[in-house]
């Protein structure tokens, strides 16, 4: 079945790296439908949602902003830090939607895993339910994401 034009242009901005270095889809030669439906059933397995892995990430990321590039303590599980740099990311999808070029690290003491992710990782979950492609350099698995911010799976 043919593509509707608007996903098939879409899909061809986020496979340029153009806006960002190696795509938003990196290597992953699915289509961006299946790419999102495969991630949003990974979480479904997982038992959680995008509103729960979006607020976490948002209490993190609110919670480190005060100390901005310095590491701090966070439910006496969790290191996280907050790093910013002038400018701003813009969403490729076609809406208004720019972000601070901010970047949360987040540092698991427990497991001793660690992850991070920009404001615009936090909005293209949220709004677009999009975790991004494999091979994609800022991609955010979701078993590893719940696995580290609820210390779970």
């Amino acid at each position: 079945m043919k593509k509707p034009p608007d996903l098939e242009k879409l899909e061809n901005i986020l496979r340029s790296s153009a806006i960002v270095s190696g795509g938003f889809l990196g290597t992953d030669m699915r289509g961006l439908d299946e790419v999102i439906e495969t991630d949003l059933a990974e979480l479904e397995g997982l038992g959680f949602t995008i509103i729960n892995i979006v607020s976490r990430m948002k209490e993190f990321t609110n919670t480190a902003i005060p100390a901005l590039g310095n590491w701090i303590a966070f439910e006496d599980k969790y290191q996280i830090r907050v790093e910013e740099s002038k400018g701003v990311l813009t969403c490729p999808w076609p809406h208004p939607g720019t972000f601070p070029k901010r970047i949360t690290y987040v540092r698991n003491l427990q497991t001793n895993d660690s992850i991070k992710w920009s404001d615009l990782n936090i909005h293209l979950i949220e709004s677009h339910n999009f975790f991004e492609g494999k091979g994609s350099p800022y991609r955010i698995e979701p078993k590893e994401l719940v696995k580290i911010l609820f210390n779970c799976c």
